[in-house]
């Protein structure tokens, strides 16, 4: 007999309102036996039948539920639920290279495809999806006929599943570089090594909006491969795009030669660093841009983030022209919106600058939210007007 899991009483709640998750210090008992990572059914306290999902007992999130009804798992499955995900972009008009698949948001928990153009992208971050990588992926070829299809699962998030990271060709071939569009402006990915699966399809809207606020001189922190800094590029500003990374500056340099842009220029260095540096110089800019990676990952590295989000937007307020503007972001769940402003008030009080809210976007459409689950809910892009 399988794996039955009985939860404490009430610890159904979240659960029932769509979130996925059932973790181990919700459990008053399992029943049954199989091997980790198959499929187990879930339980109230008083015995209604809840869901089912992949157990995973290496795991503080021990079933990942993603059937709620009658469903059986399997090939069939998946092809209806990828096939779902692929008809809700179409329809949205999304262009050559989206999101296919966002996890728990798609109702397959800890899947990520991503598709650049004839290329799909993948992330496989639980054992239970590892175990069915194979027919994930031969689902994938038979929806999408890509070119190629790759592996990223080298993520640090697949230890906490027992899992180590890797990467690597799941099947035909993947060039180093793959030229896809957006919003007009033509842009290299690389999947082998670039971050994430390649690229943040995520900001692909917010991108195209920093173009209204563009103009003469353009400071582009964390740049990675260039998205905004294209995108600031083509609006006619001279940019600045800077980033830790060599390969990521490379790829921007690429990127500009492949649009045939001359007005952007790469700095490599530290953005934090290179902010007080242009503070101490009294350098400024008509507009600054900080996407960085996520500071906190777990709730327990929200005090030292804050810390670090203050840091920065403080000398970028410091370093913005009057008049001019502020573009910030957080891709971080764990800095909820409502301490993210309460961070750039304190920062914009400490800078002695005048600042005043333009704009507020969160992430691309196919990258959904959950109502029941908060942490499919994470970007947060924030349009600011410093005086």
């Amino acid at each position: 007999m399988g794996y039955k899991i009985f939860l404490k009483k009430n610890e159904e709640k979240r659960v029932l309102e769509g979130h996925s998750w059932v973790y181990a210090n919700e459990v008053a008992r399992i029943e049954g036996k199989d091997k980790n990572g198959s499929l187990a059914e879930v339980y109230a306290a008083d015995g209604r039948f809840i869901g089912k999902g992949y157990i995973n007992h290496l795991s503080k999130i021990l079933v990942r539920i993603f059937i709620r009804g009658g469903e059986e798992d399997g090939e069939s499955l998946y092809m209806e639920r990828l096939e779902n995900a692929y008809k809700m972009r179409k329809a949205l008009g999304l262009g050559e290279s989206f999101r296919l698949c966002f996890g728990e948001a798609d109702f397959l928990p800890a899947l990520i495809v991503d598709k650049y153009g004839d290329y799909l992208s993948c992330q496989f971050l639980s054992l239970g999806v590892d175990m069915r990588k194979e027919m994930i992926c031969s689902c994938l070829v038979r929806l999408f006929a890509p070119k190629g299809v790759y592996e990223r699962s080298d993520v640090a998030v697949r230890k906490k599943e027992g899992l180590e990271e890797t990467k690597g060709l799941l099947y035909g071939e993947v060039p180093d570089l793959v030229e896809t569009e957006e919003n007009g402006v033509k842009m290299l990915v690389d999947i082998k090594n670039g971050q994430k699966t390649g690229y943040f399809l995520d900001q692909k809207e917010n991108r195209f909006a920093v173009r209204r606020y563009a103009r003469g001189e353009v400071l582009d922190c964390f740049c990675n491969s260039g998205g905004f800094a294209m995108n600031a590029a083509l609006a006619g500003a001279n940019v600045t795009a800077c980033d830790i990374s060599p390969l990521a500056l490379e790829t921007v340099k690429k990127n500009a030669r492949l649009n045939g842009f001359e007005n952007v220029r790469t700095l490599h260095g530290d953005a934090f660093e290179i902010l007080r540096n242009f503070r101490r110089e009294k350098r400024q800019f008509d507009l600054i841009i900080l996407d960085p990676p996520a500071f906190c990952k777990t709730a327990d590295e929200v005090k030292d983030a804050y810390r670090g989000y203050k840091d920065i937007n403080l000398n970028a307020m410091k370093s913005v022209k009057s008049g001019g503007f502020l573009i910030t972001c957080s891709c971080s769940h764990y800095m909820t919106r409502e301490l993210f402003e309460r961070m750039l008030r304190e920062a914009a009080k400490e800078s002695g600058r005048q600042v005043r809210l333009l704009e507020i976007k969160t992430q691309a459409p196919d990258h959904p939210a959950l109502l029941g689950a908060d942490e499919t809910s994470y970007l947060k892009f924030y349009a600011l007007n410093v005086i």
